[in-house]
């Protein structure tokens, strides 16, 4: 089931239309292709407990005779299948035996069981001896986490993963779990983790089974954007080789972040504004949307105001390519979020910076931090006198 180079895993090309299928963005004529698509999949792999599934849930309709001939061709299967699993354990070696079960745990992928599929690949695992055969069976229990978004699976996974890494492994699979952690640590809202995962895959990267090289470049540079200063943006994005030959392949990229690192704040903003279909419309990206929107205008405010310690609203306003109103809304509800350090100066039509100094910063901090210590020393003083 592990895509090819260059190909997605099935399975996740699936997910991706099943989303797009349920999102009110997505016009009604491509829905239909989309439902064709999915309808497509089903029926050539035999999912069962999907079409079930779709059909309480109204996306296809009910096929009693398709159901039937489906569930006849995976009995038929699954006979095949133990009887080949029969056969190894009977007359062959421990390398057949573990093939025989592996085809097994493929055949439950493929069909959608995720529960057999699970419960199958642990007894694959009880049959495997080399780390590197365990590793792929982290990488199929990853990728069904990824099919429904089960978080819990996928964090469990990694772990497990990195614990086999302790007993050896090779490189390529290292990197590889690279970009299943920064995939994780993406559609959990940890962009910071993301973008250094996603960066340090960036030269090595081979997980065609998730997604394209071209997805995997879109994301490494939304997360990036917001969690890198402006040198580490320039020495590790902007610069970078391996983003530089397919950036321009995606739409609004490009702009999006030349835009931004050359303080271009109107072309920015209109890039921006082509890039949030495909943000909505991605399904790791989609549950965070409205954050990452806010994350994005925080960085460009933070820079355009870096220069200055005191503007017009006007000049503001003029510089992104927007009315004075938009700006004195949208700064208020930024500054009242604690995410500008500025204050509006309404009368003059006047914004004065006032960033808090580092120095003093982390003077204070220190002050609580000893603060808290002393309290702990106290309170740990009075259980010993009793």
């Amino acid at each position: 089931m592990e895509g090819e180079e260059g190909s997605q895993q099935p399975q996740l090309v699936l997910a991706d239309k099943l989303f797009l299928l349920r999102q009110p963005d997505v016009q009604d004529i491509d829905k239909v292709r989309y439902k064709e698509d999915v309808f497509t999949h089903v029926k050539e792999n035999d999912m069962v407990p999907l079409y079930e599934t779709l059909i309480a849930d109204s996306v296809l309709d009910m096929d009693r005779a398709l159901l039937d001939s489906m569930r006849a061709k995976i009995d038929e299967e699954l006979n095949k299948l133990d009887e080949k699993i029969a056969d190894a354990e009977e007359n062959l070696g421990e390398s057949e035996v573990r093939e025989a079960h592996l085809a097994k745990s493929l055949f439950f992928i493929r069909i959608g069981d995720k529960e057999k599929a699970l419960e199958h690949l642990k007894v694959t695992e009880t049959k495997t001896v080399a780390v590197g055969q365990k590793m792929d069976l982290v990488f199929y229990t990853l990728q069904l986490g990824f099919f429904d978004m089960d978080f819990d699976l996928i964090s469990k996974s990694i772990d497990k993963a990195k614990n086999l890494f302790e007993e050896g492994g090779d490189w390529e699979r290292k990197n590889r779990l690279k970009v299943y952690e920064g995939l994780f640590c993406m559609s959990t809202r940890n962009f910071k983790k993301a973008a250094k995962l996603f960066l340090d895959s960036i030269s090595t990267f081979t997980t065609y089974e998730l997604f394209p090289y071209d997805t995997f470049i879109f994301y490494t540079v939304l997360t990036s954007i917001i969690s890198l200063d402006r040198v580490s943006l320039k020495q590790k994005v902007v610069d970078a080789p391996e983003i530089l030959t397919v950036i321009g392949k995606i739409p609004y990229l490009s702009e999006f972040l030349n835009s931004l690192y050359d303080c271009q704040y109107k072309s920015f903003f209109s890039a921006f504004a082509g890039l949030t279909e495909q943000i909505k419309l991605d399904r790791y990206l989609h549950p965070h949307f409205r954050y990452y929107m806010r994350e994005v205008r925080t960085v460009v405010y933070s820079q355009f105001l870096e220069s200055y310690k005191s503007v017009t609203i006007e000049a503001m306003a003029k510089a992104f390519g927007v009315t004075v109103d938009f700006i004195d809304v949208e700064l208020s509800r930024f500054i009242a979020a604690g995410k500008l350090h500025c204050k509006i100066d309404k009368v003059a039509g006047v914004l004065e910076t006032n960033r808090p100094d580092a120095k003093n910063a982390l003077y204070q901090a220190t002050i609580k931090q000893g603060d808290f210590l002393l309290n702990r020393i106290q309170k740990l003083s009075r259980v010993i006198d009793l």
